[in-house]
């Protein structure tokens, strides 16, 4: 484990921009040395942003925070020990009054998703303009959330795919044609399991297609299976 480093840097005040209590408090948090002072460098020399320490693992990172207790922690997603949802869980547990921004090479929208659902104040790319993430960890240092445009269409796909499962409401008929399809049953087998008329349950199945937004058995027993609907 990398041992972090607190209150090793100043904060710039050669650009004049702000000093003292003005400037917003801040961690880096990155298991890639090079990458972290280069990200240290660039929000200091912004004259906004004091980094009050840095760490290169998670674990690091949690003891740093509990100690300096920072406005803002920037924090990669991908770290040994503990990764990046793995602080954002520990600060919402332990009601810590740092905000999150994750800064990842990940920008899946599953993984955004999950990423703020978890508690993040922000997400953005690594890739990002260092004026970019400067402007992140005041914005998130407000109390904003962010996530840059370039995300934001696969986190709103994310969302909708999320909103989609949440809707789905089977009957207790609909539960029961979906189980025996997953079990290997037809139709006229379900209905002598059932008790009912072939028809009937042709039309809890149709039914059931529907709600799933698939046409055949197979895929409906493939799209419970995604959806947790089937044990």
């Amino acid at each position: 484990m990398e041992r972090s480093r607190t209150g090793s840097t100043a904060s710039a005040t050669s650009t004049g921009r702000a000093t003292g209590s003005a400037l917003t408090r801040a961690v880096v948090v990155d298991d890639h040395e090079f990458f972290r002072d280069g990200l240290v460098r660039g929000l200091q020399q912004s004259g906004y942003v004091k980094v009050v320490g840095e760490a290169g693992d998670g674990r690091a990172a949690l003891e740093l925070l509990r100690a300096e207790r920072p406005d803002v922690a920037v924090v990669d997603y991908q770290m040994p020990d503990i990764d990046g949802l793995g602080v954002v869980h520990a600060v919402v547990r332990d009601g810590l009054p740092t905000r999150v921004l994750i800064l990842s090479a990940l920008t899946d929208g599953a993984v955004v998703f999950q990423a703020l659902q978890e508690g993040a104040a922000g997400y953005l790319s690594k890739d990002s303009r260092r004026a970019e993430i400067v402007d992140a960890v005041l914005r998130v240092a407000k109390g904003e959330t962010i996530v840059p445009p370039e995300l934001a269409a696969g986190l709103a796909t994310q969302i909708r795919q999320q909103a989609k499962v949440a809707e789905v409401a089977l009957s207790d008929r609909e539960h029961q044609v979906l189980s025996g399809f997953a079990r290997g049953l037809s139709i006229p087998q379900l209905a002598t399991e059932l008790f009912l008329a072939p028809s009937t349950v042709k039309t809890h199945a149709q039914r059931l297609y529907e709600k799933l937004g698939v046409s055949d058995r197979a895929a409906a027993v493939a799209e419970g299976m995604r959806r947790g609907l089937l044990e």
